[in-house]
C-alpha cells in the first residue's frame, strides 16, 4: 500500500502538472481561448476541493491525533486562504473575459504565475511537515478521497 504521504505528494504533482499545462497554453495563444479558460476554471475547482478536503478532513483528523501540529496546520490553512484569494481573482478575470480575451488572458497568466510560486512553497512545506504524521496513521474516514481525488467521491 502506498503511504498516505506519497499519495499527498502525488496529488500535489497532479495539481502542478495541470497548472503547468494551463500556463503553457496561455503562453501559446490558441484560437480557442474559451477551452483554455474552461480548463483554468476546472483547475481552480480541483485545487479548491483539494484544500477544502485538507481543511475539513485531513487537518481536523490530524489535530485530534497530533495537537502538537497545530502551528503547522494553522500556517497551511493560512496559505489556503491566500491561494483561495488568487483563485477568486482568476475566476473573476475569466468571468469578465466575454469580450476580447487578450488582456484577460495576460492578467490570468500573471495571477497563475504568482499562484505557481505560492503553491510550490506551500506543497513542499506541507509534504515535509505532514508526511510523518500521515505515514503513522490508517485512514478511517472519507477525507482521503476528498484530498487525493480533488473532491471526487
Amino acid at each position: 500500500m502506498v503511504a498516505l504521504s506519497r499519495q499527498l505528494a502525488q496529488a500535489h504533482e497532479e495539481l502542478r502538472r495541470r497548472l503547468r499545462e494551463i500556463r503553457t497554453g496561455l503562453g501559446h495563444r490558441r484560437s480557442d481561448d474559451d477551452v483554455l479558460l474552461t480548463h483554468c476554471l476546472a483547475f481552480c475547482t480541483a485545487l479548491t476541493s483539494h484544500h477544502q478536503g485538507e481543511d475539513d478532513g485531513l487537518f481536523s483528523q490530524l489535530l485530534r491525533e497530533r495537537p502538537d501540529l497545530a502551528p503547522t496546520i494553522a500556517r497551511l490553512v493560512e496559505d489556503h486562504g491566500l491561494i483561495t484569494s488568487i483563485l477568486s481573482r482568476v475566476s473573476e478575470l475569466a468571468d469578465r473575459s466575454a469580450g476580447p480575451h487578450g488582456s484577460a488572458l495576460e492578467a490570468i497568466g500573471r495571477e497563475l504565475d504568482g499562484l505557481a510560486a505560492i503553491m510550490e512553497s506551500h506543497f513542499r512545506y506541507e509534504e515535509r511537515t505532514i508526511s510523518e504524521a500521515l505515514d503513522g496513521r490508517t485512514p478511517d474516514s472519507d477525507w482521503p478521497d476528498l484530498v487525493f481525488g480533488f473532491g471526487r467521491t
